[in-house]
């Protein structure tokens, strides 16, 4: 029999205001460990596999079927689905954590406003320095399905390892697929949004997997939590 695997975010303010919302649906969360524990409990949900991960692992853990259900951004889903939103499923979003996914280049480059400029300046960038435009991000799947949709083919991704934003003043990237909320560090560091650079307006979400085994007592705990948190599932067959 299968018990339902549940994942909300290790540290942090996501995991501040998952703990909040799943208390407020009457299912209280308790850390086992101290502050630097990574597993816990919840009250209410029967045999439950609580655990605490980061966003990333979480999404991950989705994606793959290894987690039936969590809290994690939507950006993440959306970067670590091969099959897109096939690979996962987003019940709830939560209201906060929100950020912006977004193409941002440096305020120099004057030209450049849009997805077709940064092609245009892409090729006239390759012609006069053998290379393509480098773009740095985390966001490698979700870079590729944004610039191909937008017929940008001029350039390569540099996977971002640090701080995003300042790729382009180091010298490692050109542009940058990066996230932001208020758009004050891109601005700290020379960059703008271009006019149609939005590639996903994120925000914390309650998402289940398709792909885990929801056999047995899995999918009785879930139904529990949405009823109490008034989300409709749907079928997961």
């Amino acid at each position: 029999m299968t018990r339902l695997s549940l994942a909300i975010p290790s540290k942090g303010r996501l995991k501040e205001k998952s703990e909040e919302w799943l208390a407020a649906a009457g299912f209280p969360v308790t850390q086992i460990g101290g502050e630097r524990g990574y597993q816990a409990e919840i009250a209410g949900l029967g045999d439950v596999e609580m655990r605490l991960l980061s966003a990333r692992e979480i999404a991950q853990g989705l994606v793959d079927g290894s987690l039936h259900a969590g809290v994690t951004g939507e950006d993440l889903l959306h970067d670590l689905a091969p099959d897109g939103e096939a690979d996962f499923r987003v019940l709830h979003r939560l209201g906060f954590g929100g950020a912006d996914v977004i193409v941002a280049v440096p305020q120099a480059w004057v030209d450049v406003d849009t997805m077709a400029e940064l092609e245009a300046a892409g090729a006239a960038f390759r012609k006069a320095h053998h290379r393509r435009l480098r773009v740095a991000t985390k966001y490698m799947r979700l870079t590729r399905r944004f610039f191909a949709a937008r017929s940008v083919g001029e350039y390569r991704l540099v996977e971002s390892a640090g701080a995003t934003e300042a790729a382009p003043t180091t010298g490692s990237a050109d542009v940058i697929v990066d996230i932001t909320s208020t758009g004050a560090t891109l601005k700290a560091n020379g960059l703008k949004i271009l006019s149609d650079g939005l590639i996903l307006k994120s925000e914390a979400v309650f998402a289940i997997s398709p792909r885990a085994d929801w056999k047995g007592p899995a999918l009785g705990s879930l139904q529990a939590l949405t009823t109490a948190a008034d989300i409709e599932i749907g079928s997961l067959s």
